[in-house]
């Protein structure tokens, strides 16, 4: 019969209690989220001024939203660069203001966490992903504009960031994971209403998602105490996976719809 009781045993020490440690995380300059806000500020100005300069396109549309909105009709008929540009296209100052709150909330920590490169790549697939959506579950009247599709895309992203590092982050990863369920449910509740373009909203959702599954960073942690440091496990073919799988998912739900739904 084998004791465990450690009182059995005076030599030997009780097992060290887990203790939090301070990590130094990655401390990239925020610089493409600011840059992603400039540029859609600078084509929401425009938009303002081909309406004072040359007037309404056609039903109350600008030029740019003309040739760049989300329009069914106009991508059957082979403006395929539509399932892209709506993400720099807004309708109004109330709409183009809480989209790019949004970015800047998000997007800085979550550029940090990626990295340049990748978080490009998350957030023009998200605005594809969410336009492909539109464009399914919508008639050939369907019509949309914003950087929603991306934004919500950039919240899936960090979903899945947090859970896959759940046990690096712990019960801050647990909070995390909660307050995004919450607030994704709750936009998705209010895109419910008229005029909202709640499936742009779903696509962006599941397109960053799906490529953060693959692609977002896999911390560990190295070094030795007190110089700690996290280590990005992520490979780079992951990333390419994740980016094809996009690419190809996303793709081919926007072929069908085109040739034969």
């Amino acid at each position: 019969m084998i004791d465990n009781n450690p009182a059995s045993f005076p030599d030997r020490e009780p097992a060290p209690e887990p203790q939090q440690v301070r990590v130094r995380m990655p401390d990239l300059p925020t610089i493409i989220t600011y840059g992603l806000i400039g540029v859609t500020v600078f084509f929401y100005i425009m938009q303002m001024l081909s309406i004072a300069v040359w007037g309404y396109a056609i039903y109350q549309m600008d030029w740019l939203e003309y040739f760049g909105a989300r329009i069914n009709s106009a991508i059957r008929a082979g403006d395929y660069w539509r399932f892209i540009t709506p993400v720099f296209l807004h309708g109004s100052l109330m709409h183009i203001f809480f989209n790019m709150y949004a970015l800047f909330s998000i997007g800085g920590l979550l550029e940090r966490h990626l990295g340049y490169a990748r978080f490009i790549a998350l957030y023009f697939l998200s605005a594809f992903s969410g336009n492909v959506f539109s464009f399914l579950f919508t008639g050939d009247s369907g019509y949309s504009i914003g950087a929603s599709t991306a934004v919500f895309g950039l919240i899936g992203a960090q979903l899945v960031f947090f859970y896959q590092n759940r046990q690096l982050f712990g019960s801050y990863a647990r909070q995390a994971i909660s307050n995004i369920v919450f607030i994704i449910g709750i936009n998705l509740f209010i895109g419910l209403a008229p005029n909202i373009d709640n499936w742009g909203h779903v696509g962006g959702l599941l397109g960053g998602a799906m490529f953060a599954w693959f692609a977002s960073p896999l911390w560990a942690v190295s070094g030795i105490a007190p110089d700690l440091k996290l280590a990005d496990q992520r490979e780079t073919r992951e990333i390419l996976t994740g980016t094809f799988i996009v690419i190809l998912v996303f793709g081919g739900l926007a072929a069908w719809g085109l040739f034969f739904k």
